[in-house]
């Protein structure tokens, strides 16, 4: 494809790709397809020859779009809020065509100065301490693929620090504290590095937050054990419910633990620091004053396409002392004169993508005041929802809704079907074929998740096409698909007393 070739092929990509915006509502959330689909679309072994581009072109909209669940689709509620935004696509298109590993400052002066520039642009966005900031040159931020990728850097950066002061402590002592709502993220960082990881219990009554209390009172009993908890992965909006960890609490507590390095997962709330109004109820203050480090998605609620999850840290020589691999090949005189600064070290990879560019497109296109309306508007529906579940004869809320997250499951109001004629059992029975049912459906997608032995259904607004009407017709689904549920659940039930009759 020489040049010209490819303005064409651009031209067209780009043609369809505003097609499929402009028809995205009329499409199925869920894919249809079955597992193993595509291998009956795409031969087992390469092409011998270069095949014309058209062809290629024309196979992915074949071949691959059936296969694409719509995560911007408005009636996506699944997971958690996904960004998409034209500029983040131009600015992947951009950063795609100049193509720099950015390993160090040489490999591409731009890719390292913008980064450290927008991370800062963005802890101000957010609220966060200068301390966090590249400028204080103390610590800093650097963009991660995922929060997972986050949260395993601080975990290796934490375990660094606390064998350079505790030379004499075996690895087998170290634990990882997480909590029972926590992101699997912890136990996956646990399971890499081959370290304990211990999840402390939180309570429902406590809306599914660790406490000060209970975490102290873990701490006292491991280290009493001869045990050494060196990180708490604390929590700022939980992806399972929306839980935020009692963070001014936890910051009294390990005032006694100084070698408890405080990661703040953040990953999908975080963006909501940006709105001034809900920084005190998201502890941004006690963050401030407490986190080691911090991880925000912006790929999840923050208008940039995936993959840009920033991970600052307030000291960034603890990334440098636990990372730092500079073979003579990668040795340049600006890195070792330490003017500049060389991000491999402050990640598990090496090479890098130049994610930067779609923040900064992002953030200039959008500005501050429009990257707090995004999130505003979106809880403002979530409220929406959360008014009309209130009013509803049959559905009723798990947790208190958490900004743009409400946890609710099928449990009748009515006299006749009060929720004391369930047990805990029937009624998780009764959910779970619930959720089946809407899960059958083309035209919506929810998850599902278990609160403490409550099985539950969440739903998440997020996607930038969502409207109060897309809001009305989910609750529509929900209420007829619960109809549904409630008349097959009493037929079973009269069947199955007549057989014990």
């Amino acid at each position: 494809m020489d040049i010209e070739q490819f303005r064409k092929a651009g031209y067209q990509a780009i043609d369809r790709i505003c097609e499929h915006f402009y028809a995205l509502q009329e499409k199925p959330v869920m894919s249809q397809v079955k597992p193993g689909y595509l291998s009956q679309l795409v031969p087992a072994t390469p092409p011998e020859k270069g095949e014309d581009f058209q062809i290629i072109a024309d196979d992915f909209q074949r071949c691959i779009m059936p296969g694409i669940t719509h995560w911007t689709h408005p009636s996506f509620f699944a997971y958690f809020p996904t960004a998409n935004s034209f500029e983040g696509i131009l600015g992947d298109l951009y950063a795609s065509s100049v193509s720099t590993p950015g390993f160090n400052w040489v490999a591409s002066p731009a890719a390292t100065e913008l980064e450290s520039i927008v991370l800062d642009w963005a802890a101000c966005l957010l609220g966060l301490s200068s301390v966090f900031k590249n400028t204080s040159r103390v610590g800093g931020g650097v963009i991660q693929t995922t929060a997972s990728d986050s949260v395993l850097t601080a975990v290796v950066a934490a375990r660094s620090l606390y064998q350079r002061n505790h030379p004499d402590v075996p690895l087998e002592s170290l634990v990882i504290y997480t909590t029972t709502q926590t992101h699997s993220l912890g136990a996956k960082a646990g399971l890499i590095l081959g370290i304990k990881v211990k999840a402390l219990e939180v309570k429902l009554e406590d809306q599914l937050c660790l406490r000060g209390e209970d975490l102290e009172k873990a701490l006292e009993k491991d280290t009493n054990a001869g045990l050494r908890p060196f990180i708490l992965i604390a929590t700022v909006g939980t992806t399972s419910s929306g839980a935020i960890d009692d963070i001014p609490e936890i910051g009294e507590v390990v005032k006694s633990y100084p070698d408890l390095w405080i990661h703040i997962d953040a990953a999908w709330a975080g963006c909501a620091f940006a709105a001034p109004e809900l920084r005190e109820k998201l502890y941004v203050k006690e963050i401030n004053e407490t986190a080691h480090s911090i991880c925000v998605n912006f790929h999840k609620w923050g208008l940039v396409n995936f993959a840009c999850s920033v991970l600052w840290v307030r000291d960034r020589q603890n990334l440098i002392e636990a990372l730092d691999i500079t073979p003579a090949f990668l040795r340049t005189k600006e890195g070792d004169s330490g003017v500049v600064t060389d991000y491999r070290n402050w990640h598990l990879s090496l090479g890098r993508r130049f994610r930067s560019l779609k923040l900064w497109f992002v953030l200039r296109s959008y500005g501050v005041e429009g990257f707090r309306n995004r999130i505003r508007r979106s809880i403002k529906l979530n409220e929406g929802f959360v008014e009309l579940i209130k009013q509803s004869p049959n559905l009723t809320l798990v947790t208190e809704p958490s900004l743009a997250l409400t946890v609710f499951r099928l449990a009748p109001k009515s006299h006749l079907d009060s929720q004391s004629s369930y047990s805990l059992a029937q009624l998780n029975e009764l959910n779970k074929a619930y959720h089946a049912s809407l899960a059958s459906r083309s035209d919506i997608m929810l998850t599902q998740t278990n609160i403490n032995g409550i099985f539950c259904i969440r739903l998440a607004v997020g996607s930038p096409f969502t409207e109060e009407k897309h809001i009305q017709q989910a609750y529509n689904v929900l209420e007829e698909e619960a109809k549904s549920a409630l008349q097959l659940w009493k037929q079973g039930h009269a069947a199955n007393s007549e057989a014990q009759v």
